[in-house]
């Protein structure tokens, strides 16, 4: 009887110990839960039991995770507020300038000659805001991966002679020389269209702050794994605590006040380039000129030109790069 009362007392108090441990442990886990619903340090004095060792790892890199997706939701929340802020100060000038010369189209005495001045102007603010739109649009696939973006190996030389014909104009009605040095062709893993906007971002850029009579070079340099496309201008260069800034969207410089532009084009032609696995540096000396520099990636050079109406062909695209 006393054995078997014994028996039973110690089953009851191995009963109630498991019951304890049971409780103890939903109350732990409803604490350390608790830690990660709300973002707090999550601590166990005593991490020696196995099983709750592993828990307490496991909700650490839970909660790591978490924090991640919230820093990075926080991130992108900021990031559109500077958007809008910024897009809303972009378009604010031109739609204003379209406002004021409506009105004054809507003056009754107006000239035929203040009436062809004001039509001509509203076209222009109107093309300023088709160029901003566009190339928001164009920066905001790029930075959500809307657009899908294919790169192939493709001529450097074809890519560099549609960027060239796209600014041609500009180049010619400013004055400027466009010198292109002779390179052998290759090919580069680049996308044609979206590497041509960059080279034509860094012309018209060469272009806007050159002075007339002024200089544009063009060199190829290649290396093993890349090759550096060089743009070269002597124009008035960009003060030595800008060089890290000017890549940011929406960055004007000091100097850049008089010079119509939207601070975009630097930055798309880095999200390009990004998504090519190319990259973009800068040199310049300020009052002297600046030196943009494009890598992209190498794969091989184009085979040599073996007939005549090809070796014509390379000369008349080559003769029409080298212009005054």
């Amino acid at each position: 009887m006393i054995i078997n009362g014994i028996l039973i007392i110690l089953l009851g108090l191995c009963i109630f110990w498991h019951i304890y441990q049971k409780r103890k442990t939903y109350r732990e886990i409803d604490r350390l839960l608790n830690c990660v619903l709300e973002r707090e340090e999550i601590v166990y004095p005593d991490v020696r039991e196995r099983e709750m060792s592993a828990l307490v790892s496991r909700l650490n890199r839970i909660q790591e995770a978490l924090m991640g997706q919230v820093t990075e939701a926080e991130k992108e929340k900021e990031q559109v507020k500077s958007l809008v802020s910024n897009m809303s100060h972009q378009l604010k000038t031109p739609l204003a300038n379209l406002f004021l010369y409506t009105e004054i189209l809507d003056t009754p005495d107006i000239g035929e000659e203040k009436r062809a001045q004001a039509v001509w102007k509203i076209r222009k603010q109107a093309d300023k805001l088709d160029f901003l739109i566009s190339s928001l649009m164009k920066m905001v696939k790029l930075e959500q991966n809307v657009i899908s973006f294919e790169t192939e190996d493709a001529s450097l030389r074809e890519t560099l002679l549609n960027a060239v014909d796209m600014v041609y104009e500009k180049i010619e009605k400013k004055g400027l020389v466009l010198i292109s040095e002779p390179y052998e062709d290759i090919l580069l893993n680049h996308n044609r269209k979206w590497t041509a906007e960059v080279f034509v971002n860094i012309l018209e850029n060469a272009v806007k702050y050159t002075d007339r009579g002024g200089m544009i070079r063009i060199q190829v340099c290649p290396y093993e794994i890349y090759t550096e496309i060089r743009f070269i201008d002597n124009g008035q260069g960009i003060p030595g605590d800008e060089l890290t800034q000017i890549f940011k969207r929406f960055y004007r410089g000091r100097d850049a006040e008089h010079v119509e532009g939207s601070g975009i084009g630097l930055y798309l032609s880095n999200l390009i380039l990004e998504k090519e696995k190319g990259y973009m540096t800068v040199k310049s000396v300020y009052g002297e000129g600046s030196c943009f520099s494009v890598f992209l990636q190498c794969t091989k050079r184009m085979p040599a030109l073996t007939t005549k109406e090809d070796k014509n062909s390379n000369l008349k695209r080559k003769n029409k790069t080298e212009t005054k």
